[in-house]
């Protein structure tokens, strides 16, 4: 897994949703010393096209880049060229984009008639060991039965392609690379290797990235051809330290990309919440998926054909962020209406859930859907007609907009009704 500190922290939900924005993605984390590497939330952008497989990972990783290292199973020996980083924003922009929103609607002056006006969405807050020559290491580890393949270098990340007969001189090799291996990682490396699968290792290289740049470690992207549609989550539940959010932004030409192995429901949408909540958005959606999935669940939060939104969180991605993100069927001609559909799945798994490795499938299900969230405020002005009837609805609308509130993530009556009160004009009480 991995927890790069960057942009994946899905930001709060890239500001929020990421909700931490789940770290639990395809590796985990093989510490050097001691560093604390713990991770509860990373990002994965999977870009599909027929066995075409482009993943881009980013993720919440705290610690110094001196620490940071991840192991990631791939089902071949990856070259150079199968190997990029790609701009945080990017993958931050893909983020805002898809991400659950609010919406705000205004009443009209009730004695002027009229229905609620409409507002403009609200943006969310949005490889080489000291003291020993390649060929002694090279030599040492093909002793436990391992082959370093590949060794490379992409951006500030020494890379190392790795083949493996046992897990024990796997684990071996790696600590003897200076990597602290967190409790289990035999057990779950022996099920990749008698799987077939290589292993894909990367650690910053600090002459190339400067030591106090803690949270700027960029995404790591690998493509590769496979007939197996999946991202292997197993080694980064070994990297928790309680349940974990991922957050998978599925890109495709023919629609919604979709579990085969889990069941997905969709998240509660155009809910109806007090005004207050925009204030506090974040800590809504947390403690909403925190009701909803306390260990293990699998969401839904947007699906979209890219060449359109409504309505739009963000500005659609430019010609160029599709290329990094392995998108390579649209044309710059074409860019401003792409044949791209995106799916965001919201995963939280724990050590004791999620025991398969996520399974996908592209679909032809293009039926759109988002998180929504819609924030009614009351008429502010002065009222200078008999208003009664439009005072009681508006209360009534209130109460059922706490209560739904409630509903939806736990929180204390007398917490929501004092937020209510100071949100809300006096009369609407």
């Amino acid at each position: 897994m991995f927890r790069l500190t960057l942009a994946f922290s899905l930001a709060l939900l890239s500001s929020l949703l990421t909700a931490p924005t789940a770290q639990a993605f395809c590796g985990f984390y093989v510490a050097r010393a001691d560093g604390s590497l713990y991770n509860r939330s990373s990002t994965v952008v999977y870009t599909r096209s027929g066995r075409n497989s482009v993943i881009t990972m980013s993720s919440d990783y705290r610690g110094t880049p001196a620490e940071f290292a991840m192991i990631v199973p791939t089902p071949s020996v990856l070259d150079r060229d199968q190997v990029t980083t790609v701009p945080s924003e990017t993958i931050a922009h893909l983020d805002r984009y898809t991400a659950p929103r609010l919406v705000e609607y205004f009443d009209y002056d009730p004695c002027q008639g009229g229905e609620a006006g409409f507002a403009e969405p609200v943006a969310e807050e949005a490889v080489v060991a000291e003291g020993s020559t390649r060929r002694e290491r090279r030599e040492g580890a093909r002793a436990l039965g391992v082959t370093i393949e590949r060794e490379f270098a992409v951006g500030s990340y020494d890379i190392q392609m790795l083949s493996a007969r046992q897990s024990d001189g796997l684990a071996e090799f790696l600590r003897a690379e200076g990597y602290t291996l967190p409790d289990g990682a035999e057990a779950a490396l022996q099920g990749y290797i008698t799987g077939g699968m290589k292993f894909f290792v990367a650690k910053v290289n600090l002459s190339r990235h400067a030591a106090d740049a803690t949270q700027e470690l960029e995404p790591l992207q690998i493509s590769f051809r496979s007939p197996n549609f999946m991202l292997p989550i197993q080694l980064g539940k070994l990297n928790g330290d309680g349940p974990q959010d991922l957050i998978v932004l599925a890109l495709a030409r023919e629609g919604r990309v979709g579990l085969t192995n889990y069941v997905t429901k969709e998240i509660p949408t155009d809910e109806n919440l007090p005004v207050f909540v925009e204030a506090f958005y974040p800590q809504f959606y947390r403690a909403m998926i925190d009701k909803l999935a306390p260990r293990n669940g699998a969401f839904l939060e947007y699906a979209w054909d890219m060449s359109w939104c409504d309505p739009c969180a963000d500005d659609p991605l430019s010609f160029d962020e599709f290329r990094q993100l392995g998108v390579d069927w649209v044309r710059r001609a074409d860019a401003a209406v792409p044949d791209v559909f995106v799916t965001r799945l919201h995963i939280r798994y724990s050590a004791d859930s999620f025991f398969e490795d996520l399974k996908f499938a592209v679909t032809e299900d293009r039926a759109n859907f988002q998180g929504r969230y819609v924030l009614n405020h009351p008429f502010e002005g002065e009222i200078t007609c008999d208003a009664g009837d439009y005072i009681t609805r508006t209360r009534d609308r209130i109460r059922d907009e706490g209560q739904r509130l409630r509903a939806l993530t736990g929180w204390r009556n007398d917490i929501i009704r004092g937020n209510i009160a100071k949100s809300v004009d006096a009369r609407y009480r």
